[in-house]
């Protein structure tokens, strides 16, 4: 329910005294009473910030009047606190200097022997507090970005990638599925480093982490566990000669010359490769054994991969 605008010397019935005026307008909240008609007929001059208006100005002002295009989405708030029921929400407002300002509304109804007879507007700015709770939330997500990815190539970590390993163990072992850990080293990364210096090491670093990133699916996970330490999780596996396929197109990627210094290089890396279940059933198995593996593909030359394979007992041929 909503009248006609009134003119802007529209005055309240009841004197205010000036001291309390004062008081009201040095408050950095608006506050206002709106009579049954969603007519104003109090407000402070915390107003003119927010809406570019005086006390005087909206004075006789309705909600719909003063809210302009807010009022559509106000209106559910405005209908229940007139219908008895206090209403405490926040909402955003453009003043008219562009910003926007986050605020706090409360709207308290004025019952007078159980008639609703207006509503009391309290809005308080909230701006610092938002900015303070954005600044939180990105610090909290920087903490845990740092706290689960490689700093320099921002790859997941080893906290990170032995949780998601931890996962998909149980999942495979749930479906009877296979899965493969890679172990990688880059090929002589110490002489790299004392060749064209750490910044450089460090770029290679990063573009090898790249290229494996882009190789892999969305499904797998590439790690670095530091230094030239990279480490793949390939779940949900059919069969050794797909990850052979993987280990083939990942060496390939990773061959391809980089401009390094004041030349260029080719990138040699080897692998080496544990499969779940044969190679073992735990995470730290399987670590160990890809680690194991990979020790056995440098020896055969570097450059190329090699899966785990078990011992052959003594005596054997």
């Amino acid at each position: 329910m909503q009248s006609k605008s009134m003119t802007s010397d529209y005055r309240p019935t009841v004197a205010i005294p000036e001291i309390v005026l004062s008081l009201v307008d040095h408050l950095d909240a608006m506050l206002a009473y709106w009579d049954i008609n969603q007519v104003c007929v109090f407000a402070n001059n915390a107003y003119r910030d927010w809406f570019g208006k005086t006390r005087e100005q909206i004075l006789g002002f309705t909600l719909s009047e003063l809210l302009g295009p807010l009022y559509p989405r106000n209106l559910p708030y405005i209908q229940a606190a007139y219908a008895g029921q206090k209403q405490v929400f926040e909402r955003e407002i453009t003043t008219p200097d562009g910003r926007v300002r986050h605020s706090l509304a409360t709207y308290t109804p004025h019952i007078v022997d159980g008639t609703v007879r207006g509503i009391f507007v309290h809005v308080a700015d909230v701006t610092p507090l938002k900015l303070l709770e954005h600044e939180l939330k990105a610090a909290n997500a920087k903490a845990e970005l740092l706290a689960t990815h490689d700093f320099l190539t921002g790859l997941p970590n080893r906290v990170l990638w032995q949780d998601r390993i931890t996962q998909a163990l149980a999942l495979a072992r749930r479906q009877n599925e296979m899965l493969a850990v890679l172990t990688v080293d880059i090929d002589d990364f110490k002489n790299i480093n004392d060749t064209f210096g750490h910044s450089e090491g460090d770029r290679l670093l990063v573009e090898v982490a790249s290229r494996m990133k882009n190789t892999m699916r969305d499904v797998d996970t590439v790690a670095r566990f530091g230094g030239d330490e990279f480490i793949v999780l390939i779940p949900d596996i059919d069969s050794e000669s797909q990850v052979e396929v993987v280990a083939d197109r990942l060496l390939a990627s990773l061959r391809r010359p980089l401009a390094l210094g004041s030349g260029t290089i080719e990138t040699a890396c080897s692998l080496g490769i544990a499969l779940y279940p044969a190679h073992g059933t735990t995470l730290e198995a399987l670590m160990v054994n890809s680690d194991r593996a990979l020790y056995a593909a440098k020896k055969r030359g570097k450059s190329c991969y090699a899966f785990f394979e078990y011992p052959t007992p003594s005596g054997i041929a």
